[in-house]
């Protein structure tokens, strides 16, 4: 959706990549301490990610409106 590859949700959410590529390998919901959850979310959101919560249809994400959606646009706009 956001076209990111690890590198980026690592440098993003300040979570080492080791960290990311070892939550992705673990099958079912993901297995991680509450900060380290709420980084990657913070992250995903901060890059134009909207987590909808189950409203009768499920939970799910969708792109936010005007989000920004290639590689490097979550830096330039932490950095700003």
């Amino acid at each position: 959706m956001l076209r990111w590859e690890q590198k980026d949700l690592a440098a993003a959410s300040k979570i080492s990549l080791p960290a990311i590529k070892r939550l992705e390998t673990i099958p079912g919901p993901l297995a991680a301490q509450a900060r380290t959850v709420e980084a990657l979310r913070a992250a995903l959101e901060a890059g134009g990610v909207e987590f909808i919560p189950d409203n009768g249809g499920g939970a799910g994400v969708r792109l936010r409106k005007g989000a920004p959606c290639t590689k490097g646009d979550h830096l330039a706009a932490k950095e700003a």
